[in-house]
């Protein structure tokens, strides 16, 4: 089973996000990315689910300007188009990993 504990979480520049799971597995995400998966109530219908906000209307240079904890289970990403009412839980980002796909799975 897939670790959903970051031991590190990098914001090394406004691009990108790394994150590096305490069982060894590695994460990265852009920005863009990152916003097209916002979880929020103005992205996606909190009754039907259905994604509301268009992933493909996400411009490619985008950036973060601020990522912080939320408790020990979440980040909250600032972005630089205004939105910020994300809360993007831990096991929420391991289970839409970008790299996952390609990656072998154990």
């Amino acid at each position: 089973m897939a670790s959903i504990n970051p031991s590190v979480i990098t914001k090394s520049d406004p691009l990108r996000l790394v994150i590096e799971w305490d069982d060894g597995h590695r994460t990265e995400y852009s920005t863009v990315q990152l916003r097209g998966l916002c979880p929020c109530a103005a992205c996606v219908n909190e009754v039907t689910g259905r994604r509301m906000h268009d992933p493909l209307s996400v411009p490619a240079d985008l950036q973060t300007q601020d990522v912080s904890l939320v408790g020990h289970y979440a980040v909250t990403i600032a972005f630089s188009d205004g939105h910020s009412t994300g809360i993007f839980p831990f096991a929420f980002l391991r289970e839409n990993d970008p790299g996952q796909s390609q990656a072998s799975s154990s």
